[in-house]
């Protein structure tokens, strides 16, 4: 849960208590806690962090952490993030049966052989070692063939710093890349797509000539149904225009929230 605000200042050190946990989550038991989001707390130590047993989606970006001993007790966590952080290993995370997306981007893991604590999980599908939109990465993402190791020692990955490891998914983005590519070599207006109508505007309309009431009382019901699902559809607009608005991160926030 957000952490109603409250960030460290700089130089400022936070150590997590079971109080704390249960404050910013409105949870009575920290085994009840199912998502936490501490990000940008100065945090340097986990403290009580390993009993919250319940926990499946974490969030620890923008802290300072050397070590993750705390998490190796929650089986359950499937989202850990712990990006921009000062993590030299993962081995508390062999634990964590349950994990399928992890972003560690922005830390100090300085070979591959650093992620073969990783290779148990079977669930773990998404892997993000380096965040170029956040400007995060790691030592090790300095090697030209760091995903094709990676693969090869992960091989159940599905996902590496946000590309298809393989099929017709890391064709598409090698597709779109080559076409922004292409774009930014060539930019000049793009013409506007004019969009058209499923069906023509008359396909709606009932038969002028109804000899029936039972057809028209059909096709005024069709009538309604058509005319809600319009409305919905409009709901629907509005509310993923409004979701988008509001996960839009803030002017000059650099934490990343990519798993």
């Amino acid at each position: 849960m957000e952490s109603h605000g409250e960030r460290a200042g700089e130089g400022d050190r936070v150590r997590l208590t079971a109080q704390m946990l249960k404050a910013w989550s409105g949870e009575f038991s920290l085994e009840s806690i199912l998502l936490l989001k501490l990000c940008g707390l100065g945090l340097v130590d986990l403290g009580c962090l390993g009993e919250c047993l319940g926990l499946e989606w974490l969030d620890l970006s923008g802290n300072t952490l050397t070590h993750l001993g705390p998490l190796s007790s929650l089986r359950q966590l499937a989202v850990l993030n712990v990006s921009s952080n000062r993590l030299t290993g993962l081995e508390p995370l062999a634990s964590c049966e349950n994990l399928q997306s992890l972003n560690v981007a922005g830390n100090l893991l300085a070979g591959v052989g650093q992620l073969k604590c990783l290779t148990g999980l079977q669930r773990l599908e998404h892997l993000r070692l380096q965040d170029p939109l956040a400007r995060l990465s790691n030592p090790l993402c300095k090697s030209p063939s760091y995903r094709a190791a990676v693969g090869e020692l992960l091989p159940g990955l599905k996902v590496i710093d946000g590309e298809r490891v393989s099929g017709q998914g890391s064709e598409f983005y090698q597709l779109c890349r080559d076409l922004d590519k292409c774009l930014h070599r060539n930019p000049g207006p793009v013409p506007p797509c004019e969009t058209k109508p499923w069906v023509e505007p008359s396909y709606w309309k009932p038969p002028q000539d109804q000899g029936s009431s039972i057809l028209e009382e059909a096709c005024r019901q069709f009538q309604d149904t058509v005319q809600e699902c319009q409305e919905l559809s409009q709901k629907a607009d509005n509310t993923l225009a409004q979701a988008e608005e509001a996960l839009r991160p803030a002017r000059g926030d650099t934490t990343s929230f990519v798993f």
